[in-house]
């Protein structure tokens, strides 16, 4: 997914629900109505529901501490 703060999808489990979902993870969340139509992440993909995670900045490490 090529969208505005993505870094990142995977499945996971909704705690709620117990349902499987796609987990978009997001540097941030944003507002709906702040976000250009073409950067909005759907509520479903292909039948499944989608959850939105913001997990902050993403970098590489090398595996030290």
């Amino acid at each position: 997914m090529r969208l505005a703060n993505v870094t990142g999808v995977g499945t996971g489990r909704d705690l709620h629900s117990g349902e499987d979902v796609i987990v978009v993870f997001v540097t941030h969340r944003v507002p709906r109505d702040r976000l250009h139509d073409e950067d909005v992440v759907p509520d479903v993909l292909e039948g499944v529901p989608v959850r939105v995670l913001a997990i902050g900045e993403v970098e590489a490490r090398d595996g030290e501490p």
